[in-house]
């Protein structure tokens, strides 16, 4: 079983993360810009003030948890970066959500570097990462897949390995987060339809929820979230924005047109522009209850 493990971002879902692998044995090497994560991380048993290169050389398993394209491309494929220190053998685990087409120009670099790379985005939120509860949607070698479920296993509830294309499981994910989209403006919509009608928004929710109009959305947003006036994220709106259009490029590139998805990726872009990007996705119900039109 591995045991020194490297972990690149210890943001809101890395650290947890990490947390959970250092609970479960192992030993593991943290890295993050932040200087106060990398600091907690210490605390909690880490080991930091490693350098990439360094980190290459003494871990045989790396995990990164980033938050935009282009971060994990400058980690994996720049000048001082995972692929140019590589060691052959090591195992590279993304957990970010990023383009279909960058898992494969990493995976292409990483071979090359007798390496393995998994693309492994996860679901299930900060919570999910905290309590251990994580989907993870992996594509890439089933080998190294086998190899790393004690790492999975230490992470998540439900490990799925889709295929041995690199990019299989981030189209799992791409797919989810567009139902997510769908669910989480549709739960905005009918509770301020709710709220005008002068409806009891919880007992609303008692009803719905041993209704068809159910979701585990549903669920999140308004009890975590709504009912509380609190919108400090847990999965930011620009965040689902970004997903959003990633499943639109994806859908361009097997020239499938997907006319409501575009609408809705409208609506997101709109409520980032108008200052909502950084608040968790169930603002859009704030956002709603302060417009004058229907549409965000």
């Amino acid at each position: 079983m591995k045991k020194n493990i490297g972990f690149i971002g210890l943001g809101n879902m890395g650290f947890p993360m990490s947390k959970n692998l250092l609970e479960s044995g192992f030993t593991v090497y943290g890295i993050d810009l932040n200087k106060e994560a990398e600091v907690k991380f210490e605390q909690l048993g880490g080991i930091i003030g490693v350098s990439i290169s360094n980190l290459v050389r003494l871990c045989d398993t790396i995990f990164t948890s980033l938050p935009s394209t282009n971060a994990v491309e400058a980690i994996y494929l720049g000048e001082e970066g995972i692929v140019e220190n590589s060691q052959p053998g090591t195992v590279l685990i993304d957990t970010s959500t990023v383009a279909p087409d960058l898992n494969k120009k990493i995976e292409k670099a990483v071979i090359n570097k007798g390496m393995y790379f998994l693309a492994a985005p996860v679901s299930g939120g900060v919570i999910g990462a905290v309590n251990k509860t994580l989907t993870f949607m992996v594509g890439g070698s089933k080998q190294a897949f086998e190899g790393s479920l004690p790492l999975f296993n230490a992470l998540g509830e439900n490990i799925f390995h889709v295929s041995e294309s690199v990019d299989s499981g981030t189209a799992v994910k791409l797919i989810n987060n567009l139902l997510i989209g769908f669910y989480t403006a549709g739960v905005g919509e009918a509770l301020n339809l709710a709220k005008k009608s002068n409806l009891d928004l919880e007992k609303l929710f008692d009803m719905l929820n041993v209704s068809y109009g159910q979701s585990r959305i549903y669920e999140r947003n308004y009890k975590s979230f709504i009912a509380n006036d609190n919108y400090e994220p847990g999965f930011a709106l620009k965040l689902l924005r970004k997903d959003l259009g990633f499943a639109l490029d994806l859908a361009e590139q097997n020239q499938l047109d997907l006319p409501i998805s575009k609408v809705l990726f409208q609506m997101y872009e709109e409520a980032e522009k108008s200052g909502f990007g950084e608040k968790d996705m169930a603002v859009v119900f704030k956002k709603i209850s302060e417009q004058k039109t229907s549409i965000l």
